[in-house]
């Protein structure tokens, strides 16, 4: 008997060991009956689950023979997991689903259902829930898995207790079918070409190897460490509010449309439908699922719904780092506000029973439930992991014994459903199809240029773009009219005389509010405080509380909040307090938020607006984590649109079109704004009241219409002499120190960048072109700051006239008077200026 079994030809040889010694039963068991004494399941659909984890158990074994010559180019699979395919059975194939990379059974059963019944299971206006063995939602019978009722929230709403008693009868699975492979065809050319990188494979189009398909409801994630998590609790969220809410006047059931706040169309997920997501044991421990965790038992404290079922897949091993014995279970079952529930995963009918129960708790009660579920890990953490160099042979055997696969094919025979030699057919039937699929998959096409690898990832529609702006300027001018004026009391912006930035940015927030009936803001002391700068003051009373709202203080999950929300039909503009804050979320926006369209082929889109005051020269108030000038990650994000609103007259137009470029394009922006300009009135001297700005009315918001990626030039003096390109507070300072220059008679034209992400590229070169002199001023640091963007495009471009950057000192902004010595400055500018001249 093996028992160092670290090589696919080891699993298998052992598993057909197995399945040869298994005894046949002493009669044989009608498939429609039930496969034991009180079951929930049928041997039918115990022989569907046992088809759909050989199906994972063969594309884990084709991946590893891809490898084997070159042609695989993904090997974490799912082998020791595949009692997630019970977990699978037990939820509607309409439940949202972000999985753990090791939920291939998961995955090939939900789409077996499917392909079964393409049709929702059950009406969307229906609140049925799925076959748990008793009423968990009852007092009188507590669910024994579970030791705890969650900890300390309200009980549920009236709305919540409305729903239907869980039929009996459990959710419908994939008929059996000859040899046992049909039904999960699609799944394994799914996976398989994942695994050889062909454009051809549905989801990411060869980009990468993901779980996700709309049709399935499964959401593409490439998440190894949680990262995926807050996004399950922003889709919770955001699903639970809009089953709620009767805006845009969606009727009461008629399902939460995936993506619709950037224009995509698909299945709707049903109104009582909960979001699943599967993440490993070691990821408990990552900060991600830490804030994920806390903003889920957070938000049901305070008496809000989210319907979201956490399953953890627990093979004790992080790679080669070992959980400590108890340790998974006992921070599961601490987390406030969250149900527990736990299984093995070795035993099919346990855990569908113990999964069905939790997700008839999580639909009926509308509040967070974590389900652990028991697994082992065969074949190491991936193909180049030599696992017996840090687990002994008796480990490794003591894992195998707990094979699922060969589990469930124990528990088929000793029903009498089938016989050993039955299943061991079904196998080599499943693995001789899954070889042929991988065999015709290796001549697909794949990626063959840049072109191709970046067409999926942010796509600029600029002309849809403006016409969206135009049609909301169409609205607000004609049948919105009355209720925009209703809105701001009567006295529309436009009318109430000069503004600053911090007024701009209100009264747009409040005119997007009013055009997007799905749009949401929210952060920390967003609601009721207006904002910290009062940017957002006024805007709870107009709008609602259920539209604007304060987060617990938690970056992370702000932004994981609006992830979800994006994807579940809301517009989301969370606002994030300061640009320093930012930092410590920032895999929310490059790994998750920015990797959505590249991974999906726009499939799958989450339009957000992130608002973030940012950038430095507070007076009298700050230091690094409130004068924070790094900028450089943002830029470093594929496709993530990065603006730098100066002026109140700019603030107001880039604001619409990033809110239209989100609805449009499914595009994630991120709105800087720099908070020493807020309340800026004044320009040359003080009291001239030359940085306020009029309002535009909505007729004018179409000539206004401010492109992504155009700039703004502004010309001081004759405009022939020198260009000063620069951004944010930078062109304040560069406007006055050219008005210093024009009196040396200088002529300047000075270029406001506008947008960081895309560089208005054709701006810059065209207006440095003209002077042939280039002054770049960055109020960020000299290294890995905005210049050297600007620089490079210039080069680049051939550029061959003369250049210079003023930037600020690669430093920390410090307190007080001392941050002088490392920002850029007017007289900074004005003597860069003048050094440029003089060559």
């Amino acid at each position: 008997m093996l028992c160092d079994v670290t090589t696919p030809q080891d699993l298998d040889d052992r598993f057909r060991e197995t399945l040869a010694a298994l005894p046949a039963a002493e009669r044989r068991r009608d498939p429609a009956d039930p496969i034991n004494d009180d079951a929930p399941l049928t041997g039918a659909q115990v022989l569907d689950l046992f088809d759909a984890q050989v199906t994972s158990r063969q594309l884990d074994l084709a991946g590893r023979w891809l490898r084997s010559f070159g042609e695989g180019f993904y090997t974490i699979g799912s082998a020791g997991h595949e009692g997630n395919a019970a977990v699978a059975a037990a939820l509607r194939p309409t439940d949202p689903a972000l999985l753990h990379y090791r939920s291939g059974a998961f995955y090939c059963l939900r789409a077996a259902q499917v392909a079964a019944d393409p049709a929702p299971t059950s009406d969307p206006g229906s609140a049925a829930d799925p076959a748990p063995t008793s009423d968990p939602g009852s007092a009188a019978d507590p669910a024994p898995t579970s030791d705890r009722e969650p900890s300390p929230g309200p009980a549920p709403t009236a709305a919540a207790d409305t729903t239907t008693d869980p039929d009996p009868s459990g959710p419908e699975l994939a008929p059996a079918s000859v040899g046992g492979f049909a039904a999960y065809a699609d799944a394994a050319r799914d996976v398989l070409r994942g695994m050889v990188a062909s454009r051809e494979e549905p989801i990411a189009g060869g980009r990468h190897k993901v779980f996700g398909r709309a049709d399935l409801a499964i959401v593409p994630t490439t998440s190894t460490i949680a990262s995926h998590l807050p996004r399950a609790v922003g889709m919770g969220l955001a699903v639970e509010r809009l089953r709620r809410l009767d805006s845009a006047g969606r009727r009461a059931g008629a399902g939460v449309r995936v993506g619709s706040g950037a224009g995509a169309a698909h299945v709707p997920w049903p109104p009582d439908a909960i979001v699943v997501c599967s993440f490993g044991d070691a990821s408990v421990n990552h900060a991600s699922a830490t804030a994920a965790f806390n903003t889920a038992g957070w938000y049901d404290h305070a008496g809000l719904r989210i319907p979201v079922l956490f399953v953890c897949e627990d093979n004790g091993l992080g790679i080669s780092v070992r959980s400590p014995e108890g340790w998974v279970e006992a921070t599961l079952r601490a987390k406030p506000g969250i149900r527990y529930f736990s299984a093995d995963g070795a035993d099919p009918v346990r855990t569908y029973e113990v999964a069905a129960e939790a997700a008839a708790w999580v639909r009926r009660n509308r509040r967070p439930a974590v389900l652990h579920l028991r697994t082992v890990r065969l074949m190491g953490h991936a193909g180049a992991d030599a696992e017996s160099a840090y687990r002994s042979p008796a480990e490794l055997a003591e894992d195998l014994d707990r094979d699922p696969v060969a589990a469930t094919a124990r528990l088929l025979v000793d029903a009498g459903v089938a016989t050993g030699e039955e299943l061991l057919a079904r196998y080599d039937e499943t693995g001789w199809q899954v070889r042929r699929l991988a065999e015709e998959v290796l001549g697909e096409p794949k990626l063959a240029s840049a072109a191709d690898v970046v067409s999926a990832l942010a796509p600029r529609r600029p002309v849809r773009v403006a016409r969206a702006v135009a049609d909301a300027a169409a609205r607000a001018s004609g049948p919105g009219a009355g209720a925009r004026a209703e809105a701001f009391g009567g006295k529309p912006p436009e009318l109430t005389g000069p503004m600053t930035l911090a007024q701009s940015i209100n009264a747009a927030l409040a005119d997007g509010m009013l055009d997007h009936p799905q749009m949401a803001v929210f952060g920390e002391d967003v609601a009721a405080k207006g904002g910290v700068y009062g940017v957002t003051k006024g805007l709870r009373d107009r709008f609602g509380p259920a539209r604007v709202f304060d987060t617990l203080l938690d970056e992370t999950s702000v932004l994981g909040l609006g992830l979800g929300a994006g994807l579940a039909g809301v517009l989301p503009v969370p606002e994030i307090q300061y640009l320093a804050y930012l930092h410590n979320a920032e895999d929310q926006l490059r790994g998750e938020a920015a990797t959505m369209r590249f991974f999906s082929q726009g499939a799958f889109r989450n339009p957000m607006v992130v608002r973030v005051a940012g950038l430095a020269y507070q007076a009298g108030f700050g230091g690094h984590f409130h004068n924070d000038n790094s900028v450089a990650v943002l830029r470093d994000v594929p496709g993530l649109v990065v603006a730098v609103p100066a002026r109140p007259d700019d603030a107001a137009p880039m604001l619409r079109t990033c809110l239209a470029s989100a609805a449009v394009d499914g595009s994630v922006c991120v709105f800087v704004e720099p908070i020493a300009l807020y309340h800026t009135r004044d320009l040359y001297a003080e009291g001239d009241g030359e940085w306020l700005a009029g309002y535009p009315e909505p007729g004018a918001w179409v000539a206004g219409h401010v492109p992504i990626g155009r700039a703004r030039v502004y010309q001081v003096g004759s405009a022939d002499d020198l260009t000063i390109i620069t951004f944010g507070n930078g062109v304040r300072m560069s406007l006055r120190a050219a008005a210093v220059l024009a009196e040396e008679g200088v002529g300047t034209r000075v270029v406001d960048l506008r947008w960081l992400a895309p560089l208005p590229v054709a701006d810059i070169i065209r207006e440095s072109s003209a002077t042939g002199r280039v002054l770049v001023v960055d109020e960020t640091r000299r290294s890995g700051g905005v210049g050297e963007g600007v620089i490079a495009a210039l080069v680049d471009a051939g550029y061959v006239g003369a250049a210079r950057r003023v930037a600020g000192v690669d430093s920390f902004v410090p307190l007080g008077p001392a941050a002088r010595h490392v920002l850029v400055s007017t007289e900074a500018i004005t003597d860069g200026a003048r050094t440029l001249l003089a060559r």
